[in-house]
């Protein structure tokens, strides 16, 4: 059966899961007769923990001998639950997961639920390794870490806790990583990090991302494509906009970390801007670089956010022009100072989420018809689909996966994209 990684949550998880990959086959669990099967679970909401729960069930249904490991940010906040599974054989910490010797740790079966655990304080860790990866497998393009951790304490965030502090990868391993990667034939880069805007504080000189960002594409000129992740915008230093002004290899979209548009709902959160400190950047980058596609994060339903407040985050969505929005209901975490907080009714959480996402979808629809009789450059991913510069989806006829090919648009179906027949590889 071999090793099947399940992951679960963001970019970071994604990179990792291929590192975790080559760490576990380096410690033999390839060859177990009735393979491994390894989850790399997110904390960010009570419901990805649940998901990862009735997975590692279905898992076991579905693969009754095969060892069973566990890690990721759930299972390094809370290991005992993990542990405490009858489906679970071994439980690794965020840390741990990323060492071939760990996997091969993993104990006989029948072991108590202390045995399980490997799982250390994060919050010890002092580095991040760059992790060498030559490729990731089945995509078309690849994600390279940057930094990890986190050193802000927002109030209903646990990731902190499953991360550890604030770490950068040097800036030279980074360029290493992927001039490799591009000279495996990834076509487009896509920086990830927990905090990325956070990047270098911790390194010799404290160089700032943008920095980051114009170094690798003034020494990989071979890379076509480089993305962010998410960003914290008020964090955003001045020579990341000038790299979003003038090298048009960095792609023109930015998924922002806002969370609220509503300035009492963001102190209560401990954010570090204000709704005007949001509506003033986009409207800052749009200047620099028109074109561009943004993104955020959205909590609806808050401790002590009431209809008016609300009403504040639904507005920021066109303040701000936004377009893809991830929308997540209030789920509050255990040991984090919001979930002490006076609670939103869940009938309430439920219908504001509904609205945000509903109008994130009108404004994605619009952004789609725009886009109509335009010539787009399309990177290829699978199955007849690929992504714009600006990552809006499209359903593409033409080139293989990682190719970017030039389209243009004829229509759109409300959720993607639609090219017309003579898409072209791109030069």
């Amino acid at each position: 059966m071999g090793i099947e990684v399940v992951t679960f949550g963001c970019r970071l998880n994604t990179y990792e899961s291929e590192v975790m990959r080559r760490e576990a086959e380096a410690a033999g669990l390839g060859g177990l007769k009735d393979g491994a099967v390894i989850f790399n679970t997110c904390a960010v909401t009570a419901e990805a923990v649940r998901q990862a729960k009735q997975s590692i069930r279905k898992a076991r249904r579905e693969n009754p001998q095969a060892r069973i490991i566990v890690s990721g940010c759930a299972a390094q906040t809370d290991p005992t639950a993990f542990a405490a599974m009858d489906e679970v054989d071994l439980v690794l910490g965020n840390e741990e997961k990323l060492k071939a010797h760990n996997y091969r740790a993993l104990p006989d079966f029948g072991v108590n639920d202390t045995e399980k655990v490997r799982v250390n304080d994060i919050m010890s860790v002092r580095e991040t390794a760059s992790h060498m990866v030559d490729a990731i497998e089945g995509r078309a393009r690849a994600f390279v870490q940057v930094q990890n951790g986190c050193d802000h304490r927002c109030t209903f965030c646990i990731i902190p806790y499953g991360r550890g502090n604030s770490r950068s990868v040097p800036m030279g391993a980074v360029v290493e990583q992927i001039k490799r990667l591009s000279g495996n034939g990834y076509a487009e880069i896509v920086l990830s990090g927990v905090d990325m805007t956070s990047y270098g504080a911790d390194l010799p000189g404290k160089p700032r991302l943008g920095k980051l960002v114009r170094t690798i594409l003034r020494e990989v000129p071979e890379v076509r494509r480089l993305r962010l992740s998410s960003i914290d915008s008020i964090e955003a230093d001045d020579d990341l906009m000038e790299a979003i002004a003038t090298e048009r290899r960095l792609m023109p979209h930015l998924h922002l970390s806002l969370q609220s548009g509503d300035d009492m709902i963001l102190k209560r959160m401990k954010r570090r801007h204000l709704r005007d400190d949001s509506i003033r950047f986009c409207e800052d980058v749009r200047k620099l670089r028109p074109e561009i596609v943004f993104g955020a994060d959205l909590i609806a339903g808050f401790p002590t956010e009431t209809e008016e407040m609300f009403e504040n985050s639904l507005r920021i969505v066109a303040e701000c022009g936004l377009t893809h929005l991830h929308v997540f209901p209030f789920s509050p975490r255990e040991g984090t100072p919001a979930a002490r907080m006076p609670q939103v009714a869940g009938g309430a959480i439920k219908e504001r989420a509904a609205r945000l996402r509903a109008a994130g979808e009108a404004s994605y629809r619009r952004h789609l018809q725009s886009l109509v009789g335009t010539r787009q450059s399309v990177l290829v991913e699978r199955n007849g689909l690929g992504r714009t510069e600006g990552f809006t989806l499209v359903a593409i006829d033409g080139g293989v996966p990682g190719d970017i090919v030039d389209a243009t648009i004829a229509g759109h179906d409300g959720a993607r994209l639609v090219a017309g027949p003579a898409a072209q590889r791109a030069a």
